[in-house]
């Protein structure tokens, strides 16, 4: 259940003109809250985005609820055509608007030539390197450390533990959640024969304004040049993003994800979970790539693939369907064999009488 922080009650009328919904039913209804369907109480909000859930309306205790049109109601709704996206902006509107600034901890280290911005949260235990920029509003969490020459853009949010690397630029209204670290060393190494002599990572990382990046992801800096995450992309934990790496705005890159060195990643595409992506490829603009698939060479735009390696969805689908089948095809193969053996046999048998007569 989640409470409006600021205890402010809001009408149902209120909530469907802020996301420009239809309204449908009691427009005085208070709601101070949003909860989920099977959990929601008097006052509380709550949503149906998925069919499955739609039996479970008859039984909450939700005060209204956000659905598509022409579904039946028994309470009154919110009808958007999009359900998730309008509870997601009732959530962010219930509540609040955040916590205000709670000023800089008297123990944070930070080195020379720093510029702060102003209304900033820094918490205990952060440390700044030399010529460190920090925007405006900008929230740093116990831990963080930020490297020499590093740009943190305004109204940012660097969660506990988060590493950013020296020469790392990053854009306004980021969030970067738990023990994430950009601008570690790519992994470059050059071959002598017997070992392996570590190639300088010189290059930066530079993350665009609104962008989400995971807990305990890394991203490499390039190796020269920077590698890059576009505006409004988001990335879940646990992913690794290689050197010279570029992503393009509005993507989405899932859990466990992994992608090499210098590939260049389109806008609007989504890496669903455990994606590998081989190195030096193109995936093209509005590209789907299914869960645990391997892309080894580049996608065009507009595709959605699945498989190792990958192949058009519906392609790889019908596939699937037939790898529980294949002890069974494999079975019947033999035996569809062993009766070619027993007929080119017999036929042979009966060459041989007939060459007698």
């Amino acid at each position: 259940m989640s409470q409006s922080e600021t205890g402010e009650t809001w009408r149902l009328a209120q909530l469907a003109s802020a996301v420009q919904g239809d309204l449908d039913g009691d427009g005085s209804v208070e709601i101070h809250g949003v909860a989920p369907i099977e959990r929601a109480g008097a006052g509380e909000i709550t949503f149906v985005a998925n069919p499955k859930y739609l039996g479970a309306l008859k039984d909450t205790g939700a005060a209204a609820v956000v659905l598509a049109p022409g579904i039946p109601s028994p309470i009154p709704a919110i009808r958007s055509a999009n359900p998730y996206l309008a509870f997601a902006k009732i959530a962010t509107l219930t509540c609040g608007g955040g916590a205000t600034h709670r000023g800089v901890s008297a123990d944070l280290i930070q080195g020379e030539a720093c510029k702060l911005g102003q209304e900033l949260s820094i918490y205990p235990r952060v440390t700044l390197g030399d010529h460190v920029r920090i925007g405006d509003r900008v929230t740093l969490c116990p831990g963080v450390i930020i490297g020499d020459g590093a740009v943190i853009g305004e109204d940012a949010v660097l969660h506990a533990g988060v590493s950013v690397r020296d020469g790392v630029r990053i854009g306004h209204r980021v969030i970067i959640h738990d023990g994430a670290v950009i601008g570690s060393d790519g992994f470059g190494f050059a071959p002598d024969g017997e070992r392996y002599y570590k190639i300088p990572q010189m290059g930066g990382v530079v993350i665009g304004d609104d962008v989400e990046i995971g807990a305990n992801t890394t991203i490499d800096r390039g190796t020269l040049g920077d590698t890059v995450i576009g505006a409004g992309t988001k990335i879940d934990n646990l992913v690794q993003i290689a050197h010279n790496v570029q992503i393009g705005e509005n993507s989405i890159i899932v859990s466990q994800v992994g992608i090499s060195g210098s590939t260049v990643v389109g806008s609007r595409v989504t890496l669903a979970g455990q994606v590998g992506v081989a190195g030096h490829l193109s995936i093209g603009d509005s590209v789907t790539v299914g869960a645990q698939s391997g892309v080894t060479k580049d996608v065009a735009p507009g595709q959605t693939v699945s498989g190792l390696p990958v192949i058009p969805h519906r392609q790889w689908l019908k596939a699937a369907a037939s790898f529980a089948h294949l002890p069974a095809i494999r079975r019947d193969l033999r035996r569809l064999q062993q009766t070619i053996k027993e007929l080119m046999r017999e036929r042979k048998g009966g060459e041989r009488h007939d060459g007698h007569q």
